[in-house]
């Protein structure tokens, strides 16, 4: 491990907004000592007066990297309360030193796995949820941050009416997530192939724009990432697609044919590992 890391790793430590759980905290042995099981962590429940200044409704970005999205979003909205997840130290880094150092009292960041986030969010405690630039996964369903796994997941934890926010370079993922919400009768609230493509005003009357506001379109094309803009300057196509997951019962797996999409998509990164060169960690 590199001395950079190391010397992130260390200060990660004096961060004030930055959680990092270790794995005691949220796994405990089953009953008969024959596995584990997930736990709840002391912060479920209490993010507004353990992490926030204020109450208000709260945000969570999944793998949100560097955090550049968590931070431009909180700056946008102040009256909201966002958490960056994501499980590489040296990636929080970056955005937790820039909030710690900007003195924002609206961000948070957890170090963790996706597949830990009920231990960390009570029922109801999350608004929204985004997916920026998620690994697509294409020989994995189950692996898919969109997959009725994890959708299941997200609605322990969103409130009634949550909405789910994908954005993403992968046109697999996005036709993926798509026939997901559509499977399932799920509320669509905006869908595009390419968001820098499309009129921003046709954005502005749909069912987003009534639900979320003008200001979330406008953060749509004002908010990027390391990421995005890597891609853009490649020549690809970002895509858009935010659904509300309410449904009871079990999500269903749709008919979604996952060889011609990867074809139509061509060679792609493995997870960590990324389109035009190694991204600095």
């Amino acid at each position: 491990m590199g001395h950079g890391k190391l010397k992130k790793f260390k200060e990660n430590e004096t961060f004030k907004c930055l959680l990092q759980p270790d794995a005691a905290s949220v796994m405990d042995k089953t009953e008969d000592n024959s596995g584990l099981v997930l736990k709840d962590h002391p912060i479920k429940g209490q993010w507004a007066s353990e992490m926030f200044a204020a109450a208000n409704p709260l945000v969570v970005e999944l793998g949100c990297g560097k955090g550049e999205y968590t931070i431009d979003l909180a700056r946008r909205n102040p009256d909201f309360n966002y958490v960056g997840v994501d499980i590489k130290g040296a990636r929080l880094w970056k955005g937790a030193k820039e909030a710690t150092e900007t003195a924002m009292p609206n961000v948070a960041f957890l170090r963790t796995r996706v597949e830990f986030i009920e231990a960390f969010f009570a029922p109801s405690e999350v608004s929204e949820i985004w997916l920026t630039f998620s690994d697509p996964q294409m020989k994995s369903e189950n692996c898919r941050l969109t997959s009725p796994l994890f959708l299941k997941r997200y609605r322990n934890i969103l409130k009634k009416g949550g909405i789910i926010h994908l954005k993403t370079d992968s046109m697999f993922l996005h036709q993926y997530s798509k026939a997901i919400a559509e499977q399932n009768g799920l509320r669509i609230l905006a869908c595009t192939e390419d968001l820098y493509g499309t009129d921003r005003q046709s954005l502005y009357e749909s069912e987003m724009a009534s639900v979320c506001g003008k200001d979330a379109i406008d953060a749509l094309f004002g908010v990027r990432t390391f990421y995005e803009n890597m891609f853009l300057s490649q020549g690809y196509k970002i895509t858009y697609l935010s659904f509300v997951i309410d449904k009871d019962g079990d999500y269903i797996y749709p008919e979604f044919d996952a060889k011609y999409w990867r074809e139509v998509e061509g060679p792609r990164r493995s997870f960590g590992h990324h389109r035009g060169g190694t991204p600095e960690e």
